[in-house]
């Protein structure tokens, strides 16, 4: 795996993936950002989400699950000491769906914590990971 980053003026960046596919992020204003887009540590939040969110739907899928829908809200605490670092993640699954086994959902859920989610396994060596499920029925 592959990628660029590359200082556009201030402190605003764009990072390209060696897919071929951008995302601008940028650093604070209390630092010299403009807050023109995420800050890199958000990015390494929403990129453990995406990456769960996937394994979920595509674990289900496989399950033949009728899932129309998955969401996955995050909050987390940091270490108030550089280098700060995850110390907490709550990841909160809402999944919406025909008739979907709680059980099956649940299953997902470990599996892509536990075995597939090479994010959220490697932030569990330092944040303790949490979460809960909601279904909704669609």
């Amino acid at each position: 795996m592959k990628a660029r980053v590359q200082l556009l003026e201030g402190m605003t960046f764009v990072a390209e993936s060696g897919s071929g596919h951008a995302v601008v992020f940028d650093a604070a204003p209390d630092v010299g950002g403009r807050d023109l887009g995420p800050r890199p540590m958000e990015l390494v939040l929403m990129g453990t989400g995406g990456c769960s969110a996937i394994d979920v739907v595509h674990i289900l899928r496989k399950a033949r699950q009728d899932i129309t829908g998955c969401t996955v809200e995050l909050d987390s605490e940091r270490a108030p000491e550089d280098p700060k670092v995850f110390t907490r993640i709550h990841m909160r699954f809402v999944v919406t769906g025909r008739s979907l086994s709680p059980a099956h959902v649940e299953r997902a859920v470990k599996l892509s914590k536990e075995k597939y989610c090479s994010a959220s396994i490697m932030l569990a060596r330092t944040a303790e990971i949490t979460t809960e499920i909601e279904i909704r029925e669609s």
